[in-house]
């Protein structure tokens, strides 16, 4: 491997956050447009649930796989090839005539961002070979995740007051187009010496269990439900048999890597659909403008921004345990002050329980991947890393599902101005539960017991 000028090497992180920006970005941006999509394309709330979740299931069921190919067959290629296709699909995003169409195009955006989060981490692993100027990179990648997704209500509300939904996504193409350009001048190629092989059984399986899934919580159907239990029965006996299987069953044995896997799926979930919630309010119950509604999560990023570094600090110096205690705390102190939500509660306790929700939600988004990764030898800790990954997508996917379907529910046809506060009452509890969960969770998953084959020394630093 040609070594890298340190200027180089921090060229490269940069080309890399910059996917990382556009994907972070689009996990929470469509939230704020979601008001003007559904007026513009004639959707109802269950057709916007899946303009969201049909990109991040997409995206969770093949971020592994992208990972995997990437090694196999050389990384800046999957890189530039996901850059593409991303795109490409945000382009056709913004042209979609239809709602049917939007959703076949945010596939075609997942597909590509598939190739992008899982690719970006293998090249800067790569590069930095210093551990810790890998460790001091990948803090800086893990910052961009969490203010890429906060700032996406604040840039989505700006774009579609200003300009128009549309521009939502075609804010991605140019960005797409220079990290391309930058990628082909100063990446280098690289692969794995001993890449993993294609699981497609289990690749199959997946995708039809978090699909089935989320279809059933959506459109409320049964048969949906029980075509998901048997791709879950399915998963548990096919997976343990495969040589190198696409879900190792094995790693749930590891009391710390089950835990930061349910508390991914939390954190993300109550993240999800509080954004949800939170368009759905200021919009639709509070007549806000985009751009206002999305200036009122504007404490969500600027949290984000100050706290989530030094809860990445807090790692390192106290273990994960204070940061995810904390960011339990603060979800559910935010969940709880919007259980009483109404169309007269006054802004100022609006603003305080999303400080609270941006505090929890800064704090616990670093330790995730490193709570992952106790317990398991070293050799494992990339797959468990995109275990985590795929955790905070299906988060996703399962708070839009959830939240949404129990707004319709509690919705009983009234219009949404009317019925809404009441509605989501439902939902700021299962937000509120979402962080009891991580406190829980948290709290017995660190414990010195769990944390007994916790590779100190490396994990600190990497």
């Amino acid at each position: 491997m040609v070594v890298q000028t340190r200027g180089r090497r921090l060229l490269i992180l940069g080309i890399c956050c910059m996917s990382l920006l556009i994907v972070g970005l689009d996990n929470t941006i469509v939230n704020i447009a979601v008001p003007a999509i559904g007026r513009d394309l004639d959707a109802p709330l269950s057709g916007l649930q899946w303009a969201i979740d049909a990109y991040t299931l997409v995206l969770a069921s093949l971020l592994i796989m992208g990972g995997s190919t990437a090694d196999r067959l050389g990384r800046r290629r999957i890189f530039q090839l996901g850059l593409v296709v991303f795109s490409l699909g945000s382009l056709l995003c913004g042209m979609a005539p239809s709602l049917e169409w939007l959703i076949a195009f945010r596939v075609v955006q997942a597909v590509g961002g598939s190739m992008l989060n899982p690719v970006a981490m293998s090249i800067i692993t790569n590069v930095f070979t210093d551990r810790r100027e890998r460790a001091r990179a990948i803090g800086v990648w893990a910052g961009v995740v969490g203010i890429s997704m906060a700032l996406g209500p604040v840039v989505g509300g700006l774009l579609v007051q200003t300009v128009g939904w549309r521009t939502i996504f075609w804010i991605n193409v140019p960005i797409g187009i220079a990290a391309i350009v930058l990628t082909a001048l100063f990446v280098p190629e690289s692969r794995s010496p001993k890449p993993r092989r294609v699981d497609v059984p289990g690749q199959i399986i997946v995708l039809v269990l978090l699909a089935s899934a989320t279809f059933a919580i959506i459109e409320h159907e049964w048969i949906a439900g029980a075509v998901a239990l048997v791709a879950l029965v399915a998963l548990l006996v096919v997976e343990p048999r495969r040589p190198e299987p696409l879900v190792d069953i094995t790693l749930f044995r590891s009391p710390p890597f089950a835990g930061a896997t349910s508390i991914a799926v939390a954190a993300f979930g109550a993240l999800a659909g509080f954004l949800l919630l939170n368009t759905l309010y200021l919009q639709d119950v509070r007549h806000l403008s985009p751009l206002h509604a999305g200036l009122l999560t504007l404490p969500i990023a600027a949290i984000t921004v100050v706290l989530g570094p030094l809860s990445g600090r807090l790692v390192g110096a106290r273990g994960p345990r204070p940061s995810l205690l904390v960011g339990g705390a603060g979800i559910l102190t935010s969940g709880l002050l919007l259980t009483g939500l109404t169309a007269h509660t006054p802004l100022w306790e609006v603003v305080a329980a999303y400080v609270a929700f941006g505090i929890g939600f800064a704090m616990v988004n670093p330790p995730i991947t490193v709570t992952a990764v106790s317990g398991l030898p070293m050799a494992q800790a990339g797959v468990a890393a995109a275990f985590a990954s795929t955790s905070r997508q299906f988060g996703s996917v399962l708070g839009i599902a959830v939240l949404g379907a129990v707004v319709t529910a509690g919705l009983h046809g009234r219009p949404m101005a009317d019925g809404f506060s009441p509605a989501s009452h439902v939902g700021w509890w299962i937000v509120a539960g979402c962080g009891a969960a991580i406190l829980l969770i948290g709290t017995l998953t660190t414990s010195p017991r769990a944390l007994s084959r916790q590779p100190e020394a490396e994990l600190v630093d990497a």
